[in-house]
């Protein structure tokens, strides 16, 4: 007998149009990484959406976070135990240490040291500052400190001021800092290294200088004992100084009784005589033209 046959037909190989479309889709790189990454991502951002939109969940994960951050603040090596001050004087380290009133120990997270940093070199005396965390838990405040290089009085106080103009403090009298060269008048404070380079050519007059006037916020006047005055001009003051030097040094001319020498104008150079002196050369006239001089 022969064997009978089964009723199963045979399976066809070839895929079916779905499976044949899957399999065509999945080539595409668009909709491969969408499966490997944007959907798991779209379900981690769903998931977290749905558990942080609980109010109890949000401040259990925020009590969390603040308590890890706290744990790590407070280890030892992140407290800040003290501070010390470098290039600084006395008067202006206490002034930085008022400025910056810290309670230490300190963790370092909690120090905000760009913002110490410029609140320190908003005062007056310091030019720069810089602030950092040294080991051992010391905050390091290097400060440069302005130098004072003149004394400026304005309104009826005075101040000092260094090389560039800049305020470095308050003097309470000029006798605490008679080392220190004299100007005055308003503007003063913004022509100190012109200030400076008239001071440095009347070295011969030192021992006569009494300061400098800036006039009208243009010009400087050169102020010396016996009521004398040397009116520079607005321009190559310098070399205007150095040619009445010259010409004293010559000519005895500052010795003589003169109240100004006029420099405003370059071409025309004055001369002021002394009110002592123009009574004695009237005198000198009268008697020469006869004049009963009493």
């Amino acid at each position: 007998m022969q064997p009978v046959e089964t009723a199963n037909p045979r399976r066809d190989p070839a895929p079916s149009r779905w499976a044949y479309r899957m399999h065509r889709l999945w080539l595409t790189p668009l909709f491969r990484g969408l499966m490997r990454v944007g959907l798991p991502v779209f379900a981690l951002v769903f998931g977290l959406g749905w558990v942080f939109s609980a109010p109890q969940n949000r401040a259990l994960v925020t009590e969390q976070i603040a308590e890890l951050r706290r744990s790590i603040a407070e280890r030892p090596e992140f407290m800040v135990k003290l501070m010390a001050i470098d290039g600084a004087s006395t008067k202006l380290a206490a002034e930085v240490r008022q400025l910056l009133p810290i309670d230490f120990p300190l963790s370092s997270f909690d120090l905000d040291l760009e913002a110490m940093q410029g609140a320190v070199e908003e005062l007056d005396a310091v030019a720069a500052a810089d602030l950092r965390i040294r080991p051992g838990g010391i905050l390091q405040v290097e400060v440069s400190e302005r130098i004072p290089a003149v004394v400026w009085r304005i309104e009826g106080h005075l101040e000092l001021l260094d090389a560039e103009g800049r305020r470095v403090a308050p003097l309470m009298r000029r006798g605490d800092r008679t080392d220190l060269p004299l100007i005055a008048g308003a503007g003063g404070d913004g022509a100190v290294p012109e200030a400076l380079a008239l001071i440095a050519a009347a070295g011969p007059l030192n021992d006569r200088l009494r300061g400098l006037v800036r006039m009208g916020e243009r010009r400087w006047d050169v102020v010396l004992d016996r009521d004398q005055r040397i009116l520079l001009p607005e321009d190559e003051s310098v070399a205007a100084l150095e040619r009445v030097i010259a010409l004293d040094q010559a000519r005895d001319l500052l010795a003589r009784d003169l109240s100004v020498v006029d420099l405003r104008n370059p071409r025309r150079p004055t001369l002021r005589m002394a009110p002592r002196a123009v009574e004695e050369l009237r005198r000198i006239k009268a008697l020469e033209r006869g004049d009963d001089v009493r």
